[in-house]
C-alpha cells in the first residue's frame, strides 16, 4: 500500500517539468552578469575607490581597524595581511565588507570579503600581491553604509614590479 502523503516519482517529475518550462519562458529570474572590473583595465587607486564607493566619504578608522601588513615586503607576490575591525557584529550594526586596496597596483582592488553578523567577529586574513612600493588601504564598510579606512605605506623590495 502506498502512502498518499508522499509525492510520487511521477508527481515530482511533472513539477520539475513545469519549473523548467517556466524558467525557459522567463517566468523565473535569469542569472545576472557579474559586475567586475574588466581584465586588463588599468586604473589608479583613486579611480578604483570612486568606481567602488562612488562619492561616499571615508572616515579615519584608526580607532576601530587593526590593519596588519609588513612595512617592508621582501616578496611583493606574497604579502600576508590581516584586518580586524572592532564592531559588535549584531544584526543592527555589523561590518558588511572589508576591502584591501593597493594604490599602485594595475588592478588596485586586491581583496574584498563579505561578512554577516553570524561571523561573530570582524576579522579577515589574506595573502595579496603588491606590484610596487605604495600605499595600501584597509576599508571597512559598516551595515549602515559608513566607510572607515586606514592606510599603510609598504615598501616592496623583491618580487614586485618596482621598489
Amino acid at each position: 500500500m502506498q502512502d498518499s502523503s508522499k509525492p510520487t516519482r511521477r508527481t515530482m517529475l511533472g513539477a520539475l517539468g513545469v519549473l523548467g518550462v517556466a524558467a525557459m519562458a522567463g517566468g523565473l529570474a535569469a542569472p545576472r552578469r557579474a559586475a567586475a572590473q574588466p581584465l586588463g583595465l588599468q586604473e589608479t587607486g583613486e579611480e578604483a575607490l570612486r568606481r567602488v564607493f562612488g562619492g561616499r566619504p571615508m572616515r579615519d578608522g584608526a580607532g576601530a581597524i587593526k590593519f596588519e601588513i609588513p612595512a617592508i615586503a621582501e616578496n611583493g607576490a606574497l604579502v600576508q595581511t590581516s584586518v580586524t575591525v572592532e564592531s559588535p557584529m549584531t544584526p543592527a550594526s555589523y561590518v558588511k565588507h572589508v576591502w584591501i586596496v593597493a594604490d599602485k597596483n594595475r588592478i588596485p582592488v586586491v581583496f574584498r570579503a563579505t561578512l554577516t553578523p553570524e561571523a561573530g567577529r570582524a576579522f579577515v586574513g589574506a595573502t595579496i600581491r603588491l606590484g610596487e612600493t605604495g600605499d595600501v588601504r584597509a576599508i571597512a564598510e559598516q551595515s549602515d553604509g559608513t566607510l572607515l579606512a586606514v592606510t599603510r605605506e609598504v615598501k616592496v623590495t623583491v618580487g614586485g614590479c618596482g621598489g
